[in-house]
């Protein structure tokens, strides 16, 4: 269980307690118990079944349910991407990935992003990074600060592996991110895992803000981060906060396993990279701002 503190407009207003999702200090919201190779899908499953629900879901067609029908609940981590990969495909271009792990040797998890969650600041370059989002097309707005990667190479599945320097090389640019957290379900973080990871674990949006094109001058593990709102600091780091470890691990398995199913890493998407803060649930008209002092900030503002 994670304690989570929800801040609206005016400031403080309660302490929820969420279910087994990664700790407070990150994860990304991914499955804590993801440390086994998952199985092989059960051929009797069928993920576009599951996947409609949850598109209906999101686009208001339907009620949203407590969680996916018995019969159609992924049972684990395979059921839980073949669903994910229809939701993405239904929903469409790949423009990024989120991915994150409960500890340094834990096996990552991840989650394919659309065209349509993805927000790039239009001028970081200028110090402008703020995005302005409505609130109205979320269930939850939560939020967490991370490091996003922006991909220059593509890094189509192949059977070699690649390399730690082959992925390294093909990132152009490292910034600050918020994620914004979300769910296709009635209720917040009551599902199954397995259901949860189906829903693209939990996404809702990436606001890509500021940063720096000399990748490798970036030490994430020695990188600090504010997470504000509303002119208050709601979770503060000296140093990394994110349980996953060194990124580049997380880049490497995704470039690898991850995702090749839906056509591995392309150039000009972004891959964000575990929560350095945990999850913060906020109210519409809140403003957030991911500040990682020396490198770059994003700043998200719910209209």
């Amino acid at each position: 269980m994670c304690r989570k503190r929800l801040l609206g407009a005016n400031g403080p207003q309660s302490l929820l307690m969420l279910a087994p999702w990664a700790p407070v200090a990150g994860g990304h919201n991914l499955p804590i118990s993801l440390t086994l190779e998952p199985p092989m899908p059960d051929t009797a499953f069928d993920p576009q079944t599951s996947a409609a629900v949850l598109t209906m879901a999101r686009q208001g067609r339907t009620p949203r349910p407590l969680d996916l029908p018995a019969g159609l609940r992924p049972q684990n981590a395979a059921q839980a991407y073949a669903v994910q990969d229809a939701v993405v495909r239904e929903r469409g271009e790949v423009a990024g990935w989120k991915v994150g792990a409960a500890s340094p040797d834990a096996l990552p998890a991840r989650a394919a992003l659309t065209r349509d969650s993805v927000w790039v600041a239009q001028a970081p370059h200028a110090g402008q990074a703020t995005v302005q989002i409505p609130a109205a097309g979320f269930a939850v707005l939560g939020v967490e600060a991370e490091l996003v990667y922006e991909l220059g190479t593509d890094l189509p599945p192949r059977e070699a592996p690649y390399s730690a320097a082959e992925v390294r090389a093909a990132l152009v640019s490292v910034r600050a991110a918020i994620e914004v957290c979300d769910t296709r379900f009635a209720a917040w973080a009551r599902q199954g895992e397995w259901s949860r990871l189906a829903d693209q674990a939990c996404h809702g949006a990436l606001v890509v803000g500021t940063g720096t094109a000399d990748v490798a001058a970036v030490q994430p593990l020695a990188q600090g981060v504010d997470l504000w709102v509303n002119e208050s600091v709601a979770v503060q780091h000296a140093t990394w906060g994110n349980p996953a470890g060194d990124p580049l691990r997380l880049l490497a398995w995704l470039a690898n396993e991850g995702a090749h199913s839906l056509g591995g890493l392309r150039a000009g998407q972004w891959v964000t990279t575990g929560s350095c803060t945990g999850t913060v649930l906020v109210a519409p008209g809140t403003r957030v701002v991911a500040d990682f002092p020396g490198l770059g900030r994003a700043e998200l503002v719910f209209d």
